[in-house]
């Protein structure tokens, strides 16, 4: 059995998975799973980025201890976050979280100095204000002493690498995401980091998905009693990982990536760089084989999940299927948000917030639970159907249906209303979406796969899929047409 290890680092969890490939189908077995909990020190949002990478040793003990060394490594996690080292390789201070409040208005400065037209044709990435071209202005225009300090910049994957190899190596998919990168001249974007005062020398050179980025290195293998493994680039934007796994047949498919954020698009083999898709706010970010990942981020459950919190701040306790199945029983179509109002960006009070968005656009404000949680899967469901038409309409392409993976599919309400609000079927599945196409690319690269399109149908045969036909077309029609009119998307 050829076995790999995926560590899998979303926003608010880990995971260490352990695949094989048996009789022609991969098998998995999380071996660990850990929280990653950002902490507030001070007015800094920030990363415990030394606690992942402890949890990260821990699954390579849990392996030891199961009795398997994997033949090889991968580590994807969220983008656009970063660390810092100094000239002796030690990690400078914490990451920022990219919900710190550091970076607010360097989008608009940086808009207003280079123009958004420049800086999308030489990037190709949507505007979202934490990226780490603003997270990086941000340092640089306060004279951070830990950026006049540094003498290199990782991303969050690459610094976990970096630990395990002592190796210094950016990887492509998560690369792209920083707005730093020039996917024409396939190098970082020189003109742009001189303009934010940043210096090139600060990052390392580009791996492909699928290249080896080194061993384990002496120290830690040492430490923990393992062997010189190897650990490989994969597709280390969790996303790209997740479309690496999404299991199409087809050639032309558009794909939902659901969780903590939803990402929706389609794989593609050059990047849209025009102004349209600039007006629209998509981007291109990198994939596994060449390829670029036409997409909108949306929100996402995040908005859900810190209406969660509030309410446990509150001592009302419920569990995430007691919410959806409040939320079936709440009056449908009673109120609209649009997901990716700035003002549901930042921890807090969202039930609050979702009143006074309701209240500011002329709606009557849901008051329960259950009211709040429909209406914010509604919003979602409807969201996704706008981005969906807007990515064929970017594309060129028409879609049959929509591929859904990730932990959201096990939100079957969600599914099903997707279904209904893009009037044709959404496919769920599977729902460890990152961790299996990290696990595929480290296969394909060994040579178990040929490509990425025996990878997917070995997926498809190894992981259930669950097809939500649409439904009551009608109503839907109808709460799309007041969806766009309330957030003003029908302007």
């Amino acid at each position: 059995m050829s076995s790999a290890l995926a560590f899998d680092l979303g926003a608010s969890s880990g995971r260490a998975i352990l695949g094989r490939l048996q009789d022609g189908k991969i098998v998995t077995e999380e071996l660990h799973r850990f929280p990653n909990d950002p902490v507030q020190v001070g007015d800094r949002l920030q990363w415990d980025l030394l606690r992942l990478y402890h949890e990260i040793k821990q699954g390579l003990l849990k392996a030891k201890h199961a009795g398997v060394e994997p033949a090889s490594i991968g580590i994807d996690s969220w983008a656009v976050d970063y660390g810092l080292l100094a000239r002796d390789g030690s990690l400078l201070g914490n990451p920022n979280h990219y919900r710190d409040r550091a970076s607010e208005g360097m989008m608009e400065k940086l808009g207003e100095e280079i123009g958004e037209a420049e800086i999308f044709a030489r990037t190709g990435i949507q505007f979202l204000p934490f990226n780490t071209i603003y997270q990086l202005t941000a340092q640089s225009r306060a004279g951070s002493p830990l950026l006049e300090s540094a003498s290199h910049l990782l991303m969050i994957p690459d610094l976990l690498r970096y630990f395990l190899t002592g190796e210094r190596y950016h990887e492509f998919s998560n690369a792209t995401t920083t707005q730093l990168y020039n996917p024409v001249s396939e190098q970082w974007d020189g003109a742009l980091l001189g303009h934010i005062g940043v210096s090139e020398t600060l990052f390392s050179p580009v791996l492909k998905p699928g290249a080896q980025a080194g061993v384990v290195q002496p120290s830690v293998r040492e430490e923990l009693g393992i062997g010189p493994i190897p650990v490989y680039a994969v597709a280390e934007h969790d996303t790209a990982s997740a479309v690496v796994a999404v299991p199409a047949l087809e050639r032309s498919f558009a794909y939902l990536s659901c969780g903590t954020w939803s990402l929706l698009g389609t794989e593609i083999e050059r990047p849209v760089i025009t102004d349209e898709a600039r007006a629209l706010n998509f981007t291109n970010e990198g994939g596994f084989g060449d390829t670029y990942r036409l997409l909108k981020n949306i929100m996402g459950l995040w908005i859900l999940q810190e209406s969660r919190r509030a309410w446990e701040r509150e001592s009302k306790s419920f569990t995430f299927p007691e919410l959806v199945q409040q939320a079936g029983e709440a009056p449908a179509f009673a109120a609209f948000i649009d997901p990716d109002d700035p003002s549901f960006m930042a921890p807090g009070d969202m039930p609050a917030r979702i009143r006074q968005y309701c209240e500011r656009t002329g709606q009557e404000a849901p008051q329960t639970p259950g009211a709040i949680v429909r209406c914010i899967l509604e919003s979602l469901a409807l969201k996704y159907r706008y981005v969906l038409e807007l990515t064929e309409r970017l594309s060129g392409q028409r879609f049959g249906g929509l591929h859904m993976v990730g932990g959201g599919i096990h939100n079957t309400l969600l599914c099903q209303w997707t279904a209904d609000a893009i009037g044709k079927p959404v496919w769920a599945g599977p729902s460890e979406g990152s961790a299996i196409g990290n696990l595929a690319v480290q296969w394909i690269a060994r040579g178990d796969f040929k490509d990425i399109w025996e990878a997917r149908s070995v997926i498809r045969d190894s992981f259930p899929v669950t097809t939500y036909e649409p439904g009551a077309g009608q109503a839907w029609e109808a709460a799309y047409e007041q969806f766009s009119r309330v957030t003003g998307l029908d302007r």
